[in-house]
């Protein structure tokens, strides 16, 4: 259970984040439509915002934003910010995102294997 009178529990996510069951921690880092997506889009390569909003398609800005923030937090994905002119920042994953990547192929093919048995 969540201990609700730690002060770090300030929002629903903090209450999965903090909580002592594996699962809920696993899916405070996961449990949106978009941050397994993100992961798998960057798991052969660095991107900026604009290019993962291309690839991505159909995904807001904001919930793109808000999806990178978290992932960032979380120590999934590592955020660099270079001083040029115009500014560019560039997203890829951390070692911990990388080791989540055998997992995500798994799912993907566990996914092909589904469709071919409609």
């Amino acid at each position: 259970m969540v201990n609700t009178s730690n002060p770090e529990v300030t929002t629903k996510s903090d209450q999965f984040r903090l909580n002592e069951c594996a699962m809920h921690r696993c899916m405070a880092v996961l449990g949106t439509k978009w941050k397994p997506i993100i992961i798998w889009m960057l798991r052969d390569r660095t991107a900026r915002f604009g290019q993962l909003a291309a690839v991505i398609g159909l995904i807001s800005r904001k919930v793109l934003t808000t999806s990178l923030k978290e992932l960032e937090e979380d120590g999934i994905i590592i955020r660099e910010e270079y001083k040029e002119l115009p500014p560019r920042v560039e997203y890829r994953l951390s070692e911990r995102g990388k080791a989540l990547l055998p997992i995500m192929q798994q799912l993907y093919e566990w996914t092909l294997e589904g469709c071919n048995t409609r």
